[in-house]
């Protein structure tokens, strides 16, 4: 089968660095989209992945929130053609019962699919002479020149929108803000606190204000986060480091609130958040624990409280993604405020920067390299 040298960025060992090497990648077989990429946002799974903590054996490519541009197509792909634009996505089956109703980031086949390091028939796309890199991350591999996504995760966009911005539309964005959206369906004059603002904290803060949200309550440790969350829409900020997280939220909204979203995955925070609600109120839940929730079942029985587990923003990405970029157009949703620009040299510097909290959202600009 006919292979590209592309240069892209390996992971050789647990917590190790990206290294740009060459490597082979595949020409898409039927089903397949070979995207040129502009640019790909870094993302807290993509460190998860390195740390081994899930995802592909190593060697791997990682990367998860690719935007460019089409460059060939497989034989039976329809969806798009060569020089559309396109943001990767997660990858999702689009045949199993969760796909069929409209709850793509359920698919049945979601864990092989994102996280195995190959397609689900075991075959690999990228090696490098006799050794095999595992890629397919999220269906796409987007730390390098060339991706190889399928049909179901590329998502045609306008081509008068930055491409360079879009790629995190693809998951960290889309995750906040589809909770909020698509999840929580938090309406007008509601109100919601929501607990640790990075990346995906800050995008549903963005969507709680442009959904009419009117008590909007940002929590994290960081108090240059809490300032910037305020000039973004929060109308109130608590920092845990010096306050009981519970009753700080009631001095606010002394009845409760509708809605709560937690990206911190800490029993003290969650457990602050539902004493906080106001009966048959509904926590979302996203991001990586490290210890099992704990709760106190009685109180949170005897208020009929909801913890929702959600992944990918329970987003329809071909519906959801254009929705997202409409608002931003209409200046509803200025995610862009939360991006910085690295050149892919610098790779390990975003992810740096993005693990001190120095970065929001790196976005890793590859069209040059």
């Amino acid at each position: 089968m006919e292979k590209r040298t592309i240069t892209a960025a390996v992971v050789r060992e647990k917590g190790g660095l990206f290294q740009l090497e060459e490597v082979q990648l595949e020409a898409p077989r039927a089903t397949e989209v070979l995207v040129k990429m502009v640019a790909t946002g870094t993302c807290h799974t993509d460190m998860v992945a390195r740390d081994a903590i899930m995802g592909p054996e190593f060697p791997s490519i990682l990367g998860h929130e690719g935007s460019g541009i089409v460059e060939a197509v497989g034989s039976g792909v329809t969806k798009v053609k060569k020089g559309d634009h396109v943001v990767l996505t997660f990858g999702y089956c689009g045949n199993c019962i969760n796909c069929k109703k409209g709850l793509p980031a359920y698919c049945e086949e979601f864990m092989a699919l994102n996280f195995q390091g190959c397609r689900l028939d075991g075959s690999h796309s990228h090696s490098k002479g006799a050794e095999t890199i595992n890629g397919h991350f999220f269906s796409q591999s987007s730390f390098a020149t060339y991706s190889l996504a399928t049909e179901n995760n590329v998502v045609k966009v306008p081509k008068e929108v930055d491409l360079e911005l879009l790629g995190p539309l693809g998951c960290g964005i889309q995750t906040g803000a589809g909770a909020i959206i698509n999840a929580l369906r938090v309406n007008p004059g509601s109100a919601i606190a929501i607990s640790g603002i990075g990346a995906v904290g800050l995008a549903a803060l963005l969507a709680a204000k442009a959904s009419g949200a009117t008590t909007i309550v940002a929590i994290d440790i960081n108090e240059e986060r809490l300032k910037f969350s305020k000039e973004l829409g929060a109308t109130h900020t608590i920092n845990t480091k010096n306050s009981d997280l519970a009753q700080e939220l009631l001095k606010i909204e002394t009845k409760g609130f509708h809605f709560a979203f937690d990206t911190t995955g800490r029993n003290e925070v969650i457990n602050g958040l539902l004493q906080s609600l106001y009966p048959h109120g509904v926590c979302g839940l996203v991001g990586v624990a490290t210890k099992p929730l704990q709760i106190d079942m009685n109180y949170f029985v005897g208020k009929g409280l909801q913890i929702k587990g959600i992944v990918e923003g329970d987003s329809v990405p071909d519906e959801f993604i254009l929705q997202l970029i409409q608002l931003y157009q209409q200046g509803l949703f200025p995610f862009d405020q939360l991006i910085k620009k690295y050149p892919f040299s610098e790779i390990n510097q975003a992810i740096a920067d993005s693990e001190s909290g120095k970065t929001i959202k790196p976005v890793i600009q590859i069209n040059n390299y």
